[in-house]
């Protein structure tokens, strides 16, 4: 095809002529236009478009604004690499992505040279062997490359997978196992890591019955390549119905789950979360969400960059260890919208010091998603309390529900309206029903997700899958237009979840006026002489104790054969080192599940960061049990 300055002038009169852009500039600008790193090289096309008018890419609606450029409203025919192409090519000097690092000036991606870099790291993974089709596993530590190439293994037509960077505290073995284990199940092809792993990693593209072909670095590549060197061989001819990613479903009760989706899906999850959040154009996101998680991947990187916004990404491991370095961010590049795991909002509320705080602006945050069930009420009255003077807006407070399997999200509050909370007796709860109450002695306050999003429905159903009557606590099962076909080589799992166009989630909840509350997992759900204990409440109840570290507390079941049920155990962190102090402490604790009608059977103290945390960085309650069970009888770990 005829690519030529005078070509693409005549084909896009064309297109304008018959009023629309859609395949003739979608094939424009994927196979040239991005070749260039700005619009000066088509100054006939840019003129033509100059002078047309933009509209919003999902929504259809004018932009306000100075930008002038037309925009396709439909999904159907696009894949995220036309859609990032188009962005590029209408936005070229636009701010795509702001990587930010303590103790460096931000690096910033405009929109066209994050794909002619992309297209540089595409070539060169066709030279290194990768094909179409091919599974490509990224493990690095949070750097500006990681961006393009990862557009670039779409480019190239095969599949990225962001796999988490391992934790110093992990043991090389056990990262390497786990590793080892995600690749047999998800079929990995291709690692592009770093130097520095290639000792751990090697053995796996040695070993015996292993899927991984090779290693490859690519920041080294980088170092190397000119600015000339472009994909030589023809782009694969992508199509919606294509695998855009696998990513995996977080979760503390197993091993991560590998979830494929589309171009289309996630292309279409984009357009209806996006209405179901009010985003525009002025927009600006905000995360420090690691990429190997569907909250960062989806909402706070594939959102921004398919709408065509500015996201502004944090290492988050940096802000596990300075949780101000979110708050610096919104105040600096004035950003609007951010997604958090309620442990953050506990996280933020309690370590951010007061004398940092004089330094923060939050009045640019019109939405801040509490996006993690079960949302709890006093986290976000702790957060609001801390953060209102410096400009947060209670409003701006929001809450969804929302899971790999149905790409992200499907629920959500609604915009500039605090969520709906409502008290729900506590024994009615144990029994299975959610009961209104005004006594708050005896009452849980629920904090609601939202209702479903456009393309999503939500029922609520008991142990043979029939929907329960209104009010009753039952499994939240799902269906929606974005949802995944099944785990990839999982078929046994998938047969567990699925059935008749319905996924089983293994979460607990209720509907209360068309809203859902989420109450907890069914898997965590202790069951106490026939009562159903949740483990957030004792959570709850035991990390507000004086001496026990926030958020570091995981409550868990132990068999009781004697009676024939369980008894709630608890596993609280703590920096107390005396017997007498531990054993007041213990003392604390029991009184706290008391206070909430909850019996306390045993007590395990043990150091800080003992507990085991989930891929999402939640204290994991599987993980832990399992680390009590094996470590029981050493010093470190108290029973009382």
């Amino acid at each position: 095809m005829d690519y030529s300055v005078k070509n693409l002038s005549f084909r896009a009169q064309e297109a304008h002529r018959r009023g629309g852009f859609s395949r003739d500039v979608n094939a424009i600008f994927c196979t040239s236009w991005i070749r260039s790193a700005n619009s000066s090289r088509f100054p006939q096309l840019n003129n033509l478009l100059a002078g047309a008018t933009m509209k919003n890419s999902l929504s259809g609606s004018p932009y306000p604004g100075s930008l002038q450029m037309p925009f396709v409203g439909g999904t159907e025919q696009e894949t995220a690499w036309s859609r990032w192409c188009r962005n590029a090519a209408e936005r070229p000097n636009s701010e795509a992505i702001i990587h930010c690092s303590a103790g460096e000036a931000p690096f910033r991606w405009t929109f066209s040279a994050l794909l002619a870099a992309a297209e540089r790291y595409a070539s060169c993974l066709v030279e290194h062997g990768v094909r179409r089709g091919d599974v490509c596993a990224i493990i690095q530590h949070h750097n500006s490359q990681l961006y393009p190439l990862y557009l670039a293994i779409c480019a190239a037509g095969a599949i990225p997978a962001i796999l988490a960077y391992p934790n110093p505290r992990l043991h090389p073995d056990k990262f390497r196992q786990g590793i080892e284990g995600m690749s047999r199940r998800s079929g990995l092809d291709w690692i592009l890591t770093e130097r520095e792993l290639q000792p751990i990693l090697e053995p796996l593209v040695t070993g015996s019955g292993s899927t991984i072909r090779g290693l490859h670095f690519p920041l080294e590549w980088h170092a190397d390549r000119g600015n000339g060197q472009l994909l030589q061989e023809p782009r694969p001819q992508l199509v919606p119905t294509d695998p855009l990613l696998l990513q995996h479903s977080s979760g503390t009760t197993g091993l991560q789950k590998p979830v494929l989706l589309s171009h289309n899906a996630v292309l279409e999850h984009v357009k209806r979360y996006a209405e179901a959040i009010s985003l525009t154009n002025s927009d600006k996101i905000v995360s420090w969400l690691p990429l190997y998680h569907d909250m960062g991947l989806i909402a706070a990187f594939h959102l921004p960059l398919i709408f065509g916004i500015p996201s502004i990404q944090i290492d988050p491991f940096q802000w596990a260890m300075a949780p101000s370095l979110l708050l610096e961010a919104i105040t600096q590049e004035r950003a609007t919208v951010t997604w958090l795991p309620n442990f953050a909002f506990n996280m933020m509320a309690l370590k951010i010091r007061d004398e940092d705080l004089r330094e923060f602006d939050l009045s640019s945050l019109r939405l801040i998603v509490n996006c993690s069930e079960p949302v709890r009420h006093e986290s976000h009255e702790n957060f609001l309390k801390r953060f209102q003077p410096r400009g947060l807006r209670p409003t701006a407070l929001s809450a969804c529900y929302a899971m790999a399997e149905t790409t992200f999200a499907v629920t959500q509050t609604p915009i500039g309206i605090a969520p709906t909370v409502v008290s729900v007796d506590r024994t009615s709860l144990a029994r299975g029903k959610a009961e209104p109450v005004t006594d708050g002695a005896r009452a849980r306050i629920c904090v609601s997700s939202g209702k479903p999003i456009e393309g999503c429905e939500v029922r609520i159903v008991d142990e043979n899958r029939f929907d329960v009557t209104p009010g009753k606590i039952g499994e939240i099962a799902i269906t929606s237009a974005t949802m995944f076909s099944g785990y990839r080589n999982y078929p046994e799992k998938t047969a567990e979840v699925l059935c008749d166009g319905w996924y089983y989630s293994g979460d607990y909840g209720f509907q209360h006026d068309g809203e859902l509350f989420v109450i907890g997992r069914k898997k965590d759900i202790i069951i106490v002489a026939g009562n159903n204990i949740y483990p957030e409440d004792v959570e709850d109840a035991v990390g507000a104790v004086q001496g026990v570290i926030p958020g570091r507390v995981v409550a868990i079941g132990e068999e009781n054969a004697e009676l024939g049920s369980e008894n709630v155990a608890v596993i609280a962190e703590t920096s107390i080192t005396s017997d007498p102090e531990r054993k007041a402490l213990r003392l604390e604790i029991v009184k706290a599940g008391m206070a909430s009608g909850i019996t306390i059977a045993s007590v395990y103290l043990v150091p800080p960061r003992w507990l085991i945390k989930s891929s999402a960085g939640k204290p994991s309650r599987k993980g832990s049990r399992e680390k009590l069970m094996a470590e029981k009888h050493k010093s470190e770990v108290w029973q009382g």
